[in-house]
């Protein structure tokens, strides 16, 4: 398994969307943006239950990802491909909470929806490109 460069460690940690790709039944894929996080070997998605993403990642697990920093695109660039190894709620909420103050700077995330379950999304790369 390809591994995750220091380099590249950083810029997922830094408050970047990420564009995530599932596929659809019919293989087609679908792209959503996403707040995105590493534990430094795999990716770290939080979405919900009733997602379209959520739905296609339990068929078919084979996912992408791609986040680059707006002000330097072409020079600070990851791509991944990999595989969803883990859903799980265990930890979701803490999550996206952390994530939420990664991106907004608010404590709590403010999308919160009593109807919905949250979920961490684990992604094992299996091609990582990019600097």
């Amino acid at each position: 398994m390809p591994s995750l460069s220091k380099k590249q460690v950083e810029l997922l940690l830094e408050p970047h969307v990420a564009q995530f790709v599932t596929l659809m039944e019919n293989g087609s894929p679908q792209i959503s943006p996403v707040w995105v996080d590493t534990d430094g070997e795999n990716i770290l998605v939080n979405t919900a239950t009733g997602r379209l993403k959520t739905d296609n990642i339990k068929r078919d697990a084979r996912v992408a990802i791609a986040v680059f920093d707006p002000t330097n695109p072409y020079s600070r660039v990851v791509n991944i491909s990999g595989l969803v190894s883990d859903i799980t709620e265990s930890g979701a909420i803490d999550h996206i909470n952390t994530l939420a103050k990664k991106y907004t700077g608010n404590q709590i995330y403010q999308g919160h929806n009593s109807h919905e379950t949250r979920l961490i999304v684990v992604i094992k790369p299996t091609t990582i490109t990019g600097s």
